[in-house]
């Protein structure tokens, strides 16, 4: 396999759960030898996640992999100098410590930067570095709060608050730290300096605002749930079927035509409530039950076959079963497996991202803990003698 793009950058990680960690493994995909400094006495709290396959998290093995574990204590002085001389040596750290902890053990960008002006620093955080909300803590639920997400995701008309079903605002997080991190390692090669990236959650859930943003500030609208439809298009969403539930996005005029002849209403066309793509936004309420009660009369793959022959957007609703045997997923082998030391071969989700010349790489699943302590220290000029006395100091922790 031909190197990764960000083959022979070198990454430290120090984080728990996911921000810092699911923005390393796109770095550590990308070809970045990636280092995740975990504490001795029980690393990455996401290493107590179930379910288990032998004692060890299977989410873990799968958010960590094509990463090396260092077990160290960052608390104690002398794993505070590992610490500063790995950082010399390294060209990215990623973190997602609350702001102001990395100063207060004396490890923070500032001090570390001293000694490599080239260093580039992710610091992910709920509310960001600095503001009102800087000190609070910040999980995704919050974030997904207080960004609006929550208040316009569920069922149209209430029912109770519904969260995004996948940590989106974590996820998201990370992604533009990675993003923002690639960046600066390009700026670099002009300027020769590193600098410091301030990401955070609520930031990056604000961020997908677009057509709220488009609403709000141009009318003063505040937006709210629609359940499954879309912000401006109709028809845009979920449609009922005999047997569940499919999609369609008819979101122009040739395509809602196309899909008024499909279900064999063609007098829809020329009503005046749905000529136009806003006026049928505007009138959802009276078009879907219209819609629904032909769909409603035949199964969902049959209405997506009929409607993707006539060329129409659509798709059925799949559970995680389905996915992960996707016929077309197997296809473009998005579900690889890599070896684990004690788990023998896991399957994975591979990369989105697909380089032609330089493609995303997955070499190992989520290390044990402190699996690569004495590699990654003797990579740095300690002796095994040196490792051997810092383990007996319990400074750090060599793995299995």
């Amino acid at each position: 396999m031909a190197p990764g793009p960000l083959e022979g950058i070198g990454v430290i990680e120090v984080g728990n759960f996911m921000a810092a960690p699911f923005c390393a493994m796109q770095l550590a995909d990308l070809g970045a030898d990636v280092v995740k400094v975990e504490n001795p006495d029980g690393g990455d709290l996401t290493r107590l996640s179930g379910p288990f396959l032998d004692g060890e998290s299977s989410p873990f093995v799968r958010l960590n992999r094509n990463k090396r574990s260092l077990a160290l204590d960052l608390k104690s002085e002398r794993g505070k100098d590992v610490f500063r001389k790995l950082a010399r040596e390294a060209d990215v750290i990623v973190e997602n410590l609350r702001p102001g902890t990395m100063a207060q053990l004396g490890i923070d960008y500032p001090k570390l930067a001293a000694e490599n002006p080239r260093l580039i620093y992710v610091a992910a955080s709920g509310w960001g570095q600095d503001g009102p909300y800087a000190q609070r803590p910040g999980l995704d639920i919050m974030a997904q709060g207080m960004s609006g997400l929550m208040s316009i995701t569920g069922p149209e008309g209430g029912g109770g608050p519904v969260k995004i079903g996948v940590p989106m605002t974590d996820l998201a997080c990370a992604l533009y730290g990675a993003l923002a991190a690639v960046a600066a390692l390009h700026a670099r090669e002009r300027t020769g300096k590193g600098q410091f990236i301030d990401v955070c959650l609520f930031e990056a859930g604000v961020s997908f605002a677009i057509w709220e943003a488009g609403r709000y500030f141009a009318t003063g609208e505040v937006p709210r749930p629609l359940g499954s439809a879309h912000q401006t298009s109709a028809p845009y969403q979920a449609l009922r079927a005999e047997d569940g539930w499919f999609t369609v996005g008819a979101n122009s005029q040739k395509l809602w035509e196309s899909f008024c002849d499909v279900l064999g209403l063609p007098q829809l066309k020329s009503d005046p409530r749905f000529l136009k793509n806003h006026l049928r936004h505007q009138n959802r309420r009276e078009l879907i039950p219209i819609v629904e009660e032909v769909t409603s009369r035949d199964r969902a793959a049959a209405w997506v076959t009929k409607i993707q022959a006539a060329g129409i957007p659509c798709g059925l609703i799949q559970t995680y079963d389905q996915v992960f045997n996707d016929p077309h997923l197997a296809a473009r082998r998005f579900f690889p497996e890599a070896p684990h030391s004690k788990l023998g071969n896991v399957k994975q989700i591979a990369s989105p991202m697909r380089l032609s010349e330089t493609p995303a790489r997955i070499s190992r699943a989520g290390p044990l803990l402190g699996e690569h302590t004495a590699e990654v220290l003797a990579g740095i000029g300690y002796s095994q003698q040196d490792i051997d006395a810092l383990a007996e100091a319990g400074v750090v922790r060599i793995g299995p």
